[in-house]
């Protein structure tokens, strides 16, 4: 298998995915994977890149900009395009895939004959900007379908396990940051939790889930010896 990879024919793929323009989306595609790699591990929040969404639909271009932050205008953006309902991390995971074959595709039967310099970054930019707009647009397609099934399930997740023990899973929790692991008698849930104050806990702990904040998607917790000693 890994004679295939470094065999001089694979030459060609190489220089494509690591020339301008599709260097471009072959960077985000490989933190997209490294990220994964990350969060498997627990070492980072599946939803870490998340941000609340303005409400309604967005305004007109350049209404209301002034005291506007960029994470607001990111958020106005991936609104107006429908990037929305599922986790960011997905989004971006999904654009870069979706845009890493479309302009590999197009380079290779479009610009293969041109070498490296002015013309091909000329030619290259218009490439690269249609690829991410084709990309943005099948993204918002694709997770259509998939935004019930978050929503659904972060509701009847509510519902069932406050007051239940969950293990963390990633190698902190604090009142910024954390994960746990909990059994349902399934596949098991991944939830986003926080401690409280200055409490912290590790990997394996045990935590019991006392209040879900809805503004921030997050489980309040406490240890479990202090739930049952409380």
């Amino acid at each position: 298998m890994l004679a295939i990879f470094l065999h001089e024919n694979m030459d060609p793929f190489y220089q494509n995915i690591t020339s301008f323009p599709t260097a471009f989306f072959s960077f985000f595609l490989a933190l997209s994977v490294l990220y994964w790699l990350v969060a498997v591990l627990g070492f980072v929040d599946l939803e870490v890149l998340d941000f609340d969404l303005p409400e309604g639909d967005s305004g007109p271009a350049g209404q209301g900009s002034e005291g506007v932050s960029n994470p607001d205008v990111l958020a106005g953006l991936m609104l107006r395009f429908g990037l929305v309902g599922v986790p960011v991390t997905v989004i971006i995971s999904l654009i870069s895939l979706i845009g890493w074959v479309i302009c590999y595709y197009s380079v290779h039967f479009l610009l293969a004959w041109m070498g490296e310099g002015f013309l091909r970054l000329v030619f290259g930019l218009p490439v690269l900007l249609v690829s991410l707009y084709i990309a943005v647009m099948l993204t918002a397609q694709v997770i259509k379908p998939l935004r019930p099934l978050f929503l659904k399930a972060t509701q009847e997740t509510e519902k069932k396990v406050l007051g239940q023990v969950a293990v963390v899973r990633t190698s902190r929790v604090d009142k910024d940051f954390g994960e746990a692991s909990l059994e349902d008698g399934g596949a098991g849930l991944i939830l986003k939790i926080r401690a409280t104050g200055e409490q912290t806990f590790t990997r394996g702990d045990r935590v019991v889930l006392l209040e879900y904040l809805k503004e921030q998607n997050v489980y309040r917790v406490v240890s479990e010896a202090e739930y049952k000693g409380a």
